[in-house]
């Protein structure tokens, strides 16, 4: 047996790799992604250019560039896999991105939502001013420097609230776990177009 034999991936490998995650966008990307990363051979059409174009189309998904085209598109390259690869494991990561796109996460993220919070393109991070008692806890969690505003000191006024910095925000989570008065909260994409003012 070779040393290449000895280190192959498996696809019980990449189906653990996979249901690690939990939204079903994510679940069928790493899939694919592990899945072109070891297992596939590449020797058949059908297999080796559906997986990647399925690639492509799932990223798009999950960054939120996506439409309905890509999501019908991947529905197809995944059928036409199921038939017409030659090996089992082409078929099988067929089968798995057929059983999770009929999931109704697959359209929401259309609009924004990722219920499972794990596609970081469709959730935020914001500060509840009500909430905040300007502690600094997020300020020293931040690794980013995303987060901008004063600690309140006694007898002073005028400070600076605290906020966010979406841009700089990588939503690592680090300031809502530090937070002990619940003032930083995750919101969808969608809930925070909701809360935009129309026009803006």
């Amino acid at each position: 047996m070779t040393e290449k034999e000895t280190t192959q991936v498996k696809m019980e490998d990449v189906q653990a790799k996979a249901d690690e995650k939990k939204c079903p966008v994510q679940q069928s990307l790493v899939f694919v992604e592990e899945f072109l990363a070891g297992p596939m051979c590449g020797k058949c059409f059908p297999c080796s250019m559906g997986s990647y174009e399925a690639r492509i189309r799932l990223k798009r998904v999950v960054d939120g560039n996506a439409s309905d085209e890509d999501i019908d598109k991947v529905n197809a390259i995944s059928s036409h896999m199921l038939v017409a690869s030659m090996c089992k494991r082409g078929k099988d990561t067929a089968k798995y991105i057929l059983e999770h796109i009929v999931s109704s996460d697959f359209r929401d993220h259309l609009t924004g939502l990722c219920a499972k919070n794990e596609c970081l393109e469709h959730v935020k991070y914001i500060i509840i001013p009500e909430k905040c008692t300007m502690c600094g806890d997020c300020l020293d969690a931040c690794k980013d420097n995303a987060i901008l505003g004063e600690r309140k000191k006694p007898y002073l006024s005028g400070y600076t609230p605290f906020e966010i910095v979406q841009k700089r925000c990588t939503k690592c989570g680090e300031c809502m776990k530090v937070c002990k008065f619940d003032a930083v909260k995750l919101l969808s994409a969608r809930e925070m177009a909701e809360k935009e003012p129309a026009g803006v």
